[in-house]
Protein backbone atom coordinates (compact mmCIF):
# COMPACT_ATOMS: atom_id res chain seq x y z
CA UNK A 1 0.00 0.00 0.00
CA UNK A 2 1.38 3.41 -0.84
CA UNK A 3 1.02 5.32 2.62
CA UNK A 4 3.28 7.52 0.67
CA UNK A 5 0.76 8.73 -1.46
CA UNK A 6 -0.60 11.24 1.79
CA UNK A 7 3.02 12.27 2.80
CA UNK A 8 4.03 15.79 2.18
CA UNK A 9 7.62 16.56 0.56
CA UNK A 10 9.56 18.32 2.08
CA UNK A 11 9.66 22.48 0.78
CA UNK A 12 6.66 21.29 -0.98
CA UNK A 13 3.57 23.77 -2.82
CA UNK A 14 0.64 21.80 -0.91
CA UNK A 15 -2.59 21.87 -2.70
CA UNK A 16 -5.43 20.02 -0.74
CA UNK A 17 -7.76 20.08 -3.60
CA UNK A 18 -5.32 17.26 -4.78
CA UNK A 19 -6.53 14.99 -2.23
CA UNK A 20 -10.42 14.56 -1.98
CA UNK A 21 -11.42 14.41 1.89
CA UNK A 22 -14.13 11.78 0.68
CA UNK A 23 -11.49 9.30 -0.57
CA UNK A 24 -10.82 5.59 0.55
CA UNK A 25 -8.62 4.05 -2.16
CA UNK A 26 -7.23 1.46 -0.30
CA UNK A 27 -9.68 -0.10 2.21
CA UNK A 28 -13.34 -0.64 2.11
CA UNK A 29 -15.30 -0.23 5.13
CA UNK A 30 -15.99 -3.54 6.92
CA UNK A 31 -12.48 -4.32 5.93
CA UNK A 32 -10.96 -1.12 7.96
CA UNK A 33 -13.21 -1.62 10.86
CA UNK A 34 -12.40 -4.92 10.78
CA UNK A 35 -9.03 -4.37 11.05
CA UNK A 36 -8.74 -1.59 13.59
CA UNK A 37 -8.83 -3.84 17.01
CA UNK A 38 -5.80 -5.52 15.24
CA UNK A 39 -3.69 -2.17 14.60
CA UNK A 40 -4.70 -1.26 17.95
CA UNK A 41 -3.17 -4.17 19.34
CA UNK A 42 -0.15 -3.94 17.15
CA UNK A 43 0.57 -0.42 18.51
CA UNK A 44 -0.02 -1.49 21.91
CA UNK A 45 2.48 -4.40 21.44
CA UNK A 46 5.24 -1.69 19.88
CA UNK A 47 4.11 0.96 22.65
CA UNK A 48 5.25 -1.73 25.62
CA UNK A 49 8.39 -2.56 24.45
CA UNK A 50 9.16 1.29 23.67
CA UNK A 51 8.25 1.34 27.26
CA UNK A 52 10.32 -1.30 28.12
CA UNK A 53 13.31 0.40 27.00
CA UNK A 54 13.25 3.97 27.26
CA UNK A 55 15.24 4.97 24.76
CA UNK A 56 13.18 6.08 21.90
CA UNK A 57 9.75 8.06 22.06
CA UNK A 58 6.98 9.35 19.79
CA UNK A 59 5.27 12.56 19.09
CA UNK A 60 2.16 12.69 17.56
CA UNK A 61 0.71 15.82 16.40
CA UNK A 62 -3.23 16.41 15.21
CA UNK A 63 -4.63 19.04 13.18
CA UNK A 64 -7.29 19.91 11.00
CA UNK A 65 -10.20 21.91 11.16
CA UNK A 66 -13.02 22.39 13.84
CA UNK A 67 -15.23 18.27 13.76
CA UNK A 68 -12.41 17.10 11.32
CA UNK A 69 -12.39 14.21 14.44
CA UNK A 70 -9.44 14.93 16.43
CA UNK A 71 -10.11 13.48 20.05
CA UNK A 72 -12.49 10.47 17.80
CA UNK A 73 -8.93 9.48 16.03
CA UNK A 74 -7.57 9.63 19.73
CA UNK A 75 -10.45 7.50 21.09
CA UNK A 76 -9.95 4.82 18.92
CA UNK A 77 -6.61 4.49 17.07
CA UNK A 78 -5.46 4.78 20.79
CA UNK A 79 -8.02 2.78 22.61
CA UNK A 80 -5.61 -0.24 22.97
CA UNK A 81 -2.34 1.53 24.34
CA UNK A 82 -1.27 1.02 28.50
CA UNK A 83 -2.47 4.86 29.89
CA UNK A 84 0.91 4.63 31.87
CA UNK A 85 2.40 4.91 28.52
CA UNK A 86 0.35 7.53 26.26
CA UNK A 87 0.25 11.04 27.28
CA UNK A 88 -2.65 13.18 25.74
CA UNK A 89 -2.49 17.02 25.71
CA UNK A 90 -5.08 19.73 24.12
CA UNK A 91 -3.65 22.88 23.47
CA UNK A 92 -6.34 25.70 24.28
CA UNK A 93 -6.26 29.53 23.60
CA UNK A 94 -2.97 30.38 25.17
CA UNK A 95 -3.46 32.21 28.84
CA UNK A 96 -1.65 35.40 30.03
CA UNK A 97 1.46 33.58 31.47
CA UNK A 98 1.86 31.76 27.79
CA UNK A 99 1.11 34.70 26.17
CA UNK A 100 4.28 36.16 28.32
CA UNK A 101 6.64 33.82 26.96
CA UNK A 102 7.95 33.01 23.52
CA UNK A 103 5.20 30.39 22.01
CA UNK A 104 6.68 27.44 22.55
CA UNK A 105 7.13 27.57 25.66
CA UNK A 106 4.07 25.86 26.65
CA UNK A 107 4.49 23.09 24.37
CA UNK A 108 7.99 21.75 25.22
CA UNK A 109 7.04 20.38 28.64
CA UNK A 110 4.60 17.97 26.75
CA UNK A 111 7.10 16.69 24.65
CA UNK A 112 7.56 12.62 25.07
CA UNK A 113 9.73 11.32 27.90
CA UNK A 114 11.70 8.11 26.64
CA UNK A 115 9.60 5.08 26.34
CA UNK A 116 6.23 7.49 26.00
CA UNK A 117 3.39 7.93 23.36
CA UNK A 118 2.42 11.56 23.70
CA UNK A 119 -0.39 12.76 21.53
CA UNK A 120 -0.89 16.56 20.70
CA UNK A 121 -4.85 17.42 19.89
CA UNK A 122 -3.92 20.63 18.55
CA UNK A 123 -0.47 22.00 19.25
CA UNK A 124 2.10 24.69 18.42
CA UNK A 125 1.40 25.10 14.81
CA UNK A 126 -2.20 26.62 16.09
CA UNK A 127 0.43 29.76 16.73
CA UNK A 128 1.06 29.85 13.32
CA UNK A 129 -2.12 29.03 11.40
CA UNK A 130 -4.64 30.88 13.73
CA UNK A 131 -2.82 33.81 13.77
CA UNK A 132 -2.03 34.48 10.42
CA UNK A 133 -5.89 33.67 9.82
CA UNK A 134 -6.84 36.84 12.26
CA UNK A 135 -4.05 38.78 10.79
CA UNK A 136 -2.82 38.73 14.81
CA UNK A 137 1.06 38.28 13.38
CA UNK A 138 2.84 39.30 10.33
CA UNK A 139 3.61 37.07 7.80
CA UNK A 140 7.57 37.97 8.79
CA UNK A 141 6.52 36.14 12.47
CA UNK A 142 5.08 33.40 10.74
CA UNK A 143 8.01 32.54 8.87
CA UNK A 144 10.34 33.07 11.99
CA UNK A 145 7.90 30.98 13.59
CA UNK A 146 8.62 28.06 10.75
CA UNK A 147 12.19 28.02 11.36
CA UNK A 148 11.40 28.11 15.49
CA UNK A 149 9.07 24.77 14.67
CA UNK A 150 11.71 23.43 12.12
CA UNK A 151 14.33 23.91 14.80
CA UNK A 152 12.27 22.67 18.03
CA UNK A 153 11.60 19.19 16.29
CA UNK A 154 14.90 18.93 14.97
CA UNK A 155 15.99 18.87 18.47
CA UNK A 156 13.37 16.62 19.91
CA UNK A 157 14.34 14.07 16.80
CA UNK A 158 18.04 14.50 17.72
CA UNK A 159 16.82 13.50 21.56
CA UNK A 160 15.87 10.61 20.52
CA UNK A 161 12.31 11.44 19.45
CA UNK A 162 10.42 10.23 16.19
CA UNK A 163 7.65 12.72 14.95
CA UNK A 164 4.38 11.90 12.76
CA UNK A 165 1.92 14.79 12.02
CA UNK A 166 -1.33 14.20 10.47
CA UNK A 167 -3.24 16.91 9.29
CA UNK A 168 -7.15 15.72 9.03
CA UNK A 169 -8.78 16.76 6.13
CA UNK A 170 -12.08 17.30 6.11
CA UNK A 171 -14.84 19.12 3.58
CA UNK A 172 -16.73 21.68 3.64
CA UNK A 173 -20.39 19.84 3.31
CA UNK A 174 -18.81 17.24 5.88
CA UNK A 175 -18.04 19.97 8.61
CA UNK A 176 -21.78 21.45 8.27
CA UNK A 177 -23.12 18.45 8.30
CA UNK A 178 -21.32 17.58 11.92
CA UNK A 179 -22.14 21.36 13.26
CA UNK A 180 -26.01 20.38 12.78
CA UNK A 181 -25.35 16.92 14.22
CA UNK A 182 -23.67 18.68 17.23
CA UNK A 183 -26.71 21.35 17.20
CA UNK A 184 -29.61 18.24 17.13
CA UNK A 185 -28.58 16.29 19.66
CA UNK A 186 -28.59 17.13 23.49
CA UNK A 187 -25.70 14.85 24.62
CA UNK A 188 -23.39 16.13 21.64
CA UNK A 189 -24.49 20.29 22.07
CA UNK A 190 -21.64 20.42 24.86
CA UNK A 191 -19.41 20.33 21.93
CA UNK A 192 -20.83 23.41 19.92
CA UNK A 193 -19.55 26.64 20.17
CA UNK A 194 -21.00 30.01 18.79
CA UNK A 195 -17.16 30.76 17.72
CA UNK A 196 -17.91 27.17 15.70
CA UNK A 197 -19.86 29.33 13.62
CA UNK A 198 -17.58 32.39 13.08
CA UNK A 199 -14.51 30.36 12.07
CA UNK A 200 -16.38 28.38 9.56
CA UNK A 201 -16.80 31.53 7.85
CA UNK A 202 -13.07 31.63 7.64
CA UNK A 203 -12.57 28.47 6.33
CA UNK A 204 -10.78 29.57 2.85
CA UNK A 205 -8.25 31.58 4.89
CA UNK A 206 -7.65 28.43 6.93
CA UNK A 207 -7.28 26.40 4.14
CA UNK A 208 -4.88 28.80 2.63
CA UNK A 209 -3.07 28.99 5.62
CA UNK A 210 -2.56 25.06 6.28
CA UNK A 211 -1.62 24.96 3.13
CA UNK A 212 1.77 27.35 3.76
CA UNK A 213 1.85 25.27 7.19
CA UNK A 214 2.32 21.58 5.54
CA UNK A 215 4.61 22.81 2.59
CA UNK A 216 6.77 24.75 5.13
CA UNK A 217 7.03 21.96 7.89
CA UNK A 218 6.93 18.85 6.46
CA UNK A 219 10.42 17.31 6.68
CA UNK A 220 12.23 14.26 6.65
CA UNK A 221 12.44 13.75 10.67
CA UNK A 222 8.66 15.20 10.75
CA UNK A 223 6.26 14.64 8.19
CA UNK A 224 3.38 15.99 7.59
CA UNK A 225 0.73 12.99 6.22
CA UNK A 226 -2.90 14.54 4.82
CA UNK A 227 -5.64 12.48 5.78
CA UNK A 228 -9.07 12.37 4.23
CA UNK A 229 -11.37 12.31 6.74
CA UNK A 230 -14.70 12.91 5.49
CA UNK A 231 -15.16 9.27 6.39
CA UNK A 232 -14.42 8.23 9.83
CA UNK A 233 -13.54 4.97 9.30
CA UNK A 234 -11.10 5.40 7.00
CA UNK A 235 -9.40 8.49 9.01
CA UNK A 236 -8.96 5.94 12.06
CA UNK A 237 -7.42 2.87 10.05
CA UNK A 238 -5.08 5.32 7.73
CA UNK A 239 -3.90 6.83 10.91
CA UNK A 240 -3.97 3.60 12.72
CA UNK A 241 -1.89 2.06 9.69
CA UNK A 242 0.43 5.00 9.52
CA UNK A 243 1.34 4.52 13.52
CA UNK A 244 2.04 0.91 13.06
CA UNK A 245 4.75 1.27 10.12
CA UNK A 246 6.10 4.21 12.41
CA UNK A 247 6.57 2.21 15.03
CA UNK A 248 7.89 -0.92 13.12
CA UNK A 249 10.18 1.39 11.61
CA UNK A 250 11.74 2.24 15.05
CA UNK A 251 13.19 -1.06 15.38
CA UNK A 252 11.90 -0.78 18.96
CA UNK A 253 13.57 -4.08 21.41
CA UNK A 254 12.72 -5.22 25.01
CA UNK A 255 15.95 -4.63 28.13
CA UNK A 256 18.06 -7.67 28.16
CA UNK A 257 17.28 -9.17 31.44
CA UNK A 258 19.41 -9.19 34.51
CA UNK A 259 22.88 -11.45 33.14
CA UNK A 260 23.18 -12.52 36.76
CA UNK A 261 19.90 -14.02 37.10
CA UNK A 262 19.48 -18.01 35.57
CA UNK A 263 15.91 -18.05 34.68
CA UNK A 264 16.07 -21.64 33.59
CA UNK A 265 16.97 -22.70 37.46
CA UNK A 266 13.60 -20.04 38.88
CA UNK A 267 11.05 -22.34 40.07
CA UNK A 268 7.99 -20.25 41.52
CA UNK A 269 6.58 -22.16 44.41
CA UNK A 270 2.77 -21.87 44.50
Amino acid sequence: MKLDRYRVKPDSSVHLKDIEPDEHHFVGKEEAIAQLPKLAGSIDWLQERMYAGRERSLLVVLQGMDTSGKAGTIRHVFSGVNPQGCQVTSFKAPTPEEKAHDFLWRVHPHAPAKGMINVFNRSHYEDVCITRVHDWISKEEADRRFKAIRHFERHLVESGTVIVKFFLHISKKEQARRLQERADDPEKRWKFSAGDLAERKLWSSYRAEYEKILGATSTPEGPWYIVPADHKWYRNWLVAKILEKTLEDMHLKSPKPDPLIDFKKIKIQI
